[in-house]
């Protein structure tokens, strides 16, 4: 299996295009923090973006796009010396799907948000930083921009289902962009499992303990998946990851059963039992030191919150 697949079938990706932005002359907009991962992609022009609390503001060309892992506020300019104005009210008043600022139309961008489960932030946005960004000059970038060129051509035909087919290509865009993260300089410094994915050994031992979770793995036979000696895994599964290999799939474990617990699928017995605890009262006892409540009780708020 494999994880990065695994984790993105879990958290239950969706995206949502919002309005385009057409702007030109002097132009600065002061977005308020999104709710999800929010992605914009140049189609034309340049422009500024500043992210609250990151040092350094990015000048974005045509071509770029850029996602914003925490929900923090932002803005968008021809010149960030200038005042900006809300975001919100030009995309309320925004006509045929495009908001517009400042005189003109030589800037030109593509945006949406991604949204994910609740346990999402944890188990992927984590191990991002607050601002990823792929420039269109990079060789890498080629996957990522056709997956926007296709987006931009269903949103530009407007045919029947257009809409709903560019937001799924928006999805292919973000493991394009989750791809690119992991195979630059910072992805490979970068710690969590994520990082993992960049590394050959804890990679194999990763892609293993997500095709069977349930095995009752040891770390000696993951050391032998992986020809290396149990103490080299040891230290580096924790060095890359930040934990061990066993609490990793421990954690895994708990994940696969809270996604089944939220969705109904079967007794806490069974679940218990199908991703690899020999009893329930152990699997109840991992579940609510991951948790923090018990697979009942999680069971309950789960169908409280469908009901709201």
């Amino acid at each position: 299996m494999d994880p990065l697949e695994d984790v993105l079938s879990l958290i239950g990706a969706t995206s949502r295009l919002s309005a385009a932005l057409a702007a030109g002359g002097p132009w600065a907009l002061r977005f308020d923090p999104p709710a999800g991962v929010k992605f914009n992609v140049v189609r034309r022009g340049t422009c500024w973006l500043r992210v609250d609390g990151v040092a350094d503001p990015l000048r974005l060309r045509e071509g770029d796009c850029f996602l914003l892992t925490r929900p923090v506020a932002f803005t968008l300019a021809s010149d960030l010396e200038l005042p900006a104005e809300p975001a919100g009210p030009r995309f309320a008043a925004a006509v045929d799907g495009v908001a517009r600022a400042g005189a003109g139309d030589e800037v030109f961008l593509v945006g949406g948000a991604f949204t994910f489960s609740d346990r999402a932030q944890a188990l992927l946005l984590d191990g991002l930083p607050p601002v990823i960004h792929v420039a269109a000059g990079t060789p890498e970038a080629a996957a990522v921009r056709r997956a926007v060129e296709e987006i931009d051509t269903e949103l530009q035909r407007n045919a029947a289902g257009a809409r709903l087919v560019a937001e799924h290509l928006a999805i292919v865009m973000l493991v394009r962009i989750l791809r690119l993260y992991l195979a630059g300089e910072a992805g490979r410094t970068s710690s969590g499992w994520l990082a993992g994915l960049t590394d050959p050994t804890v990679a194999t031992v990763l892609r293993r303990m997500h095709a069977r979770p349930a095995h009752p793995w040891t770390v000696a036979e993951l050391a032998r998946t992986a020809a290396v000696a149990r103490s080299t895994l040891a230290a580096r599964f924790k060095q890359v990851v930040g934990q061990g290999p066993l609490e990793y799939l421990t954690a895994w474990r708990i994940e696969l059963a809270a996604d089944r617990i939220r969705r109904g699928d079967g007794t806490v017995a069974t679940i218990a039992r199908d991703v690899g605890y020999g009893s329930e009262s152990a699997f109840s006892v991992a579940f609510k030191r991951t948790i923090g409540l018990s697979p009942r009780a999680y069971r309950a708020a789960a169908a409280t919150a469908r009901s709201d």
